[in-house]
């Protein structure tokens, strides 16, 4: 198993959501960070005295088997592209194990 974790700008969320979504990918993680991708405008751009530019990007996760490694990434790296220069970056893990949480019936 492997995870997938993309970060991307938060204009291009619900694309690459939806996009997995309709190709049959569950349990997506979304996760709301602060990173350095190069500013789309303006209003996008905060600053911080320590990191330099930092603006608002999203985190999207997911487990998916070694065998749908190559399929996940390219949906999100065609939905979460915005013009011809970097969007972001996809990541790509080891998962070693996964342990189900269950409850215990008395």
């Amino acid at each position: 198993m492997k995870q997938i974790s993309a970060f991307v700008h938060h204009v291009r969320t619900a694309p690459v959501i939806e996009a997995l979504r309709d190709a049959g990918y569950k349990n997506i993680t979304l996760l709301d960070v602060k990173g350095t991708l190069k500013p789309l405008s303006e209003a996008e751009q905060g600053y911080s005295t320590e990191a330099g530019l930092v603006i608002s990007e999203a985190r999207i996760s997911l487990v998916c088997d070694d065998d749908q490694v190559e399929e996940a990434t390219g949906i999100v790296r065609k939905a979460g592209a915005i013009g011809s220069s970097i969007s972001g970056w996809v990541y790509v893990s080891p998962i070693d194990e996964a342990i189900p949480i269950v409850g215990i019936s008395s």
